[in-house]
């Protein structure tokens, strides 16, 4: 009665998988599944797709088939799935399903939850990486947001501003006290120091300059004497 079984099953997989499914031998083949990625997917990306491979043994379906998974060959990789790497996860999840259909066909039960697997660990590492991509922005946002916050003021933080602050304080005056002692240096460098009227008359240069002027050329003398 197995036999007659898969012989039965394996032609109606034929009516629903006519491109997908490949014969190995009389009680083995694989189907190819071709997968959907989540919304939003990378559109660049070219949609996964797996190989299921399957062997009935005597007693099936009383007896579970035995199942492999691959990738197709020469497919290019997909940034949210790989066979190789889910590939024991996925097998594992077909467990139950086998275990609930034992006594009936299952081979397309097994691929339609093996589908359903697959896309949801994609939908599931989308979601993932746009948690980690939301998270990212926050903690980024965060930071930029300290810059307008500031520290918190607690008496230490006051104490020790204050503390930079007078020390600032006093840099600052000393040197505004070096730069007027270096401009006052400079002037007295540039401008010889004035005399006293006291240091003036001393040294016979009181009025000088105004007895110059006051007294009359030696011609003009000579010329009002012989006129007179």
């Amino acid at each position: 009665m197995g036999r007659e079984e898969q012989v039965e099953e394996r032609e109606v997989l034929d009516s629903i998988f006519p491109e997908e499914i490949t014969d190995i031998s009389d009680t083995e083949y694989r189907v190819a599944v071709k997968l959907n990625p989540p919304d939003d997917e990378d559109e660049e990306a070219e949609p996964p797709t797996l190989v299921l491979h399957v062997r009935y043994p005597e007693a099936y379906p009383d007896e579970a088939p035995i199942l492999d998974l691959s990738p197709l060959p020469n497919a290019p990789p997909h940034p949210r799935f790989s066979v190789s790497a889910d590939k024991e996860q996925l097998l594992k999840g077909l467990e139950d399903t086998i275990q609930e259909n034992l006594g009936m066909a299952m081979v397309f039960t097994l691929v339609t939850t093996l589908t359903e697997l697959a896309e949801q660990l994609m939908t599931e590492r989308k979601e993932a990486a746009e948690r980690e991509r939301e998270e990212a922005l926050l903690a980024a946002e965060r930071e930029e947001n300290k810059k307008f916050h500031g520290t918190p003021v607690t008496p230490e933080t006051f104490l020790k501003w204050r503390d930079g602050f007078m020390r600032e304080m006093e840099e600052q005056r000393q040197r505004e006290e070096e730069e007027r002692l270096a401009e006052l240096k400079k002037a007295k460098i540039k401008e010889p120091p004035r005399l006293t009227g006291k240091q003036l008359w001393e040294r016979g240069l009181a009025g000088k300059g105004e007895e110059e002027e006051d007294e009359p050329p030696t011609e003009q003398v000579e010329k009002l004497g012989v006129a007179a």
